[in-house]
């Protein structure tokens, strides 16, 4: 179902994001491998493939964080809470084992969207950009994949799903508000907004890309 259009004299710059990639998203989420997932039609070996492509992409995405430290608008949203690196090892420590390093490489896709990524992330939009499709989809529908893949896989204590877990963050929902609060006073001119959101838009194509990729391994 299309998202009704805000009024853009009236929106904020969240909101404007929101509905210009309300499709992009949506197709993301139906994505086949995705609903295989959450319907349990899949084995954990292919959902360690999952998590072994996001843990390339965090490794580019988190290597772009530390490159904006002195930046004045991107150094605002390096949230170190947010990070899933750590985590990430964690879990495919517990999906593979501890060679689990020498199990995994990136697809095609993957490598795409992390070169995307890399020529983006220089400036602190399209980090933004990136973060808000990586950052707060794990913070939405992830939540759900996490409670799904536990009780499917039979995994205790997020073993395999820590991924998905950010209790330093407290509550999620107030988390989010106050970083929707943050897109909107950051001190972006219109244009910079507009390339913002054309490159949220460049994240999900690459999103549903590497789950596509997935689908036909």
């Amino acid at each position: 179902m299309a998202m009704t259009q805000p009024d853009p004299a009236t929106t904020t710059f969240s909101e404007a994001i929101k509905a210009a990639s309300w499709d992009a998203h949506q197709h993301a989420e139906q994505a086949p491998f995705i609903q295989d997932l959450v319907a349990g039609r899949l084995g954990v070996d292919r959902y360690a493939d999952l998590v072994a492509q996001h843990h390339y992409a965090y490794l580019v995405l988190e290597a772009a964080a530390a490159e904006l430290a002195d930046d004045p608008i991107g150094s605002t949203f390096v949230i170190p809470e947010l990070h899933r690196g750590p985590a990430l090892v964690a879990d495919l420590e517990a999906l593979l084992g501890p060679d689990w390093a020498d199990k995994i490489s990136p697809t095609p896709e993957t490598e795409a969207y992390c070169e995307r990524m890399r020529e983006a992330c220089t400036w602190s939009g399209g980090y933004v950009a990136h973060q808000y499709v990586r950052y707060l989809g794990d913070l939405s529908g992830g939540q759900i994949i996490r409670r799904i893949v536990d009780r499917t896989y039979g995994f205790e204590d997020h073993a395999g799903t820590s991924f998905y877990v950010f209790d330093e963050l407290g509550d999620l929902k107030a988390f989010k508000e106050r970083y929707r609060d943050q897109l909107d006073s950051a001190p972006w001119t219109a244009a910079e907004r507009d390339r913002i959101i054309d490159e949220v838009l460049e994240a999900y194509r690459h999103n549903t890309a590497v789950l596509e990729g997935l689908s036909d391994r």
